[in-house]
């Protein structure tokens, strides 16, 4: 095995400001730490979706792994929906979320997120890319306003989600749910894996606090 111990406990570290990656982690029952790397994504070009969010995920861990520390495993992500070979990032806007969901009504996409995870201890990194296709429900124009309304759709990417209140308009995914939210769960075990290290070395299981 590569890299730190699997048996001990190392800094897990979130290269990533998204609030729905952090969660799902958490619910997961890890605990990482949140790192925002500054890249400029507006900058960054692709010939495809996949191979655009692979790189954008590869530039976030990459460069918060430069501040992390000697011991840390740092996980950079990118989501984008491909929809007729175009990447749809986040809207920014009502206007434009508005816009978005006509032309995703009825139909379906790719949603892709890229995964970069770098142990800065050997200064290796594994980058891989997951995509599972979303299918939207034909939605009304009035659903549409109403959704568009609550401000969700405009900084996520592809205008929605399957987790929040967009849930009532996604009729059903095809691959891994997670990957729809900003994360795949099975692909970051095996990166791990692939690094030489278990999940016990990013803290799972997490204590259940919740109660009963």
């Amino acid at each position: 095995m590569t890299g730190l111990s699997s048996h001990s406990t190392v800094r897990f570290v979130l290269a990533s400001a998204s609030p729905a990656r952090l969660d799902t982690l958490r619910r997961a029952g890890i605990e990482p730490e949140v790192m925002v790397s500054g890249v400029d994504e507006d900058v960054v070009t692709a010939p495809t979706t996949a191979e655009l969010v692979v790189r954008l995920a590869e530039l976030k861990a990459t460069a918060v792994a430069a501040q992390a520390g000697p011991a840390a495993l740092v996980l950079g992500c990118d989501s984008m929906l491909d929809l007729d070979g175009a990447a749809l990032g986040k809207p920014g806007s009502p206007d434009v979320a508005r816009a978005r969901w006509r032309q995703l009504r009825g139909r379906t996409g790719v949603l892709h997120t890229g995964h970069c995870l770098v142990d800065t201890a050997t200064g290796q990194a594994v980058i891989e890319g997951a995509a599972t296709s979303v299918r939207f429900a034909d939605v009304t124009d009035a659903e549409i306003d109403l959704y568009c309304a609550t401000g969700e759709p405009l900084a996520v990417a592809g205008a929605f989600t399957i987790d929040g209140l967009g849930g009532w308009f996604i009729d059903g995914v095809e691959g891994d749910p997670h990957t729809v939210v900003g994360v795949s769960l099975p692909m970051v075990r095996r990166m791990l894996h692939e690094l030489g290290h278990g999940l016990e070395a990013v803290g799972y299981p997490r204590p259940n606090r919740r109660g009963n």
